[in-house]
């Protein structure tokens, strides 16, 4: 299925379209297209982006009014996925959305509220839970160096340390609040910025590409508002505890990928080297950890 045919389907173009993107998906799909109707009083129009092979959960969901399946080719990676779904949307906002996401009631209301209050919104993020109600960090800032090594260190060891109290922002109260960068886990956007920014950055497979498009909006003069009192529950993590070691290696190569981009000039190579060298050796223990649980 071609992405011109995805946007023939449906005929409201005032419709919210919503991509999402899943390989060999299960029941999480279902409850996330469910959530949908109760989060907003306006039309959607849900692209499910498949990068994996179809199976019965993907042709029932695609059998639903005002949904569509949109084949990737092969797994291309997170990014190009998304761009896939969100290419030719109409309207003024795009959805990205992981598919292990439940919107509580009035939620996407709220973001897009918000997003019509402040022209300068590039992209809003909502407060996402965990399954068992805590709150995930999914405002934060662009690291300095300092910061991203003093999180990469000791964030799994000491959750409270002052690097990733720096980087974790977790704004107090229930006010949008400008911050540098928001989780793509459920990313509502507003398409002119999207399209100015070029997207998300198709070298990254998966993990970074959030980071990544977050900064290129702020260098463009675009915000990234967190709005703590929209909700979404996100039940992470599914694909690390089964196949942890291939998402541990993908996450250290995206982020070897941001160190390079971000610090690109002759000048820093030192630099990269040490940030590089300092991965390399984080992801290698990581992975032997993972091999003996």
């Amino acid at each position: 299925m071609e992405t011109e045919d995805v946007n023939e389907q449906v005929d409201d173009v005032a419709a919210v379209r919503i991509v999402t993107v899943v390989f060999h998906p299960g029941e999480e799909l279902e409850r996330f297209v469910q959530s949908i109707a109760a989060a907003t009083g306006r039309s959607t129009h849900l692209v499910v982006v498949n990068n994996g092979p179809m199976n019965e959960i993907l042709r029932t969901v695609g059998a639903r009014p005002g949904v569509s399946i949109l084949d990737a080719g092969g797994n291309v990676g997170y990014g190009t996925a998304a761009n896939l779904g969100a290419r030719g949307a109409p309207g003024e906002w795009v959805v990205v959305s992981n598919p292990d996401i439940v919107l509580t009631p009035g939620s996407l209301d709220r973001l897009l509220a918000v997003g019509a209050s402040r022209p300068s919104a590039g992209s809003l993020g909502p407060s996402l839970l965990n399954t068992d109600g805590s709150l995930y960090p999914s405002a934060r800032s662009v690291p300095s160096v300092r910061v991203g090594v003093g999180h990469a260190l000791f964030g799994r060891v000491w959750a409270s340390n002052p690097w990733s109290s720096r980087y974790q922002v977790v704004p107090g109260g229930t006010a949008p609040t400008p911050v540098g960068w928001l989780s793509g886990a459920f990313l509502l956007m507003r398409l002119d910025a999207f399209r100015q920014a070029g997207g998300f950055d198709e070298r990254y497979f998966m993990f970074f590409e959030d980071l990544d498009l977050g900064e290129r909006l702020g260098a463009l003069g675009w915000e990234n508002v967190y709005v703590p009192d929209a909700r979404v529950v996100h039940d992470q993590g599914t694909s690390w505890r089964h196949t942890p070691v291939p998402m541990i290696r993908a996450h250290h190569r995206s982020a070897r990928r941001y160190i390079r981009s971000r610090y690109s000039s002759w000048y820093m190579a030192p630099l990269r080297w040490v940030l590089v060298a300092g991965l390399r050796s984080r992801e290698a223990f990581a992975v032997r950890q993972a091999g003996r649980r």
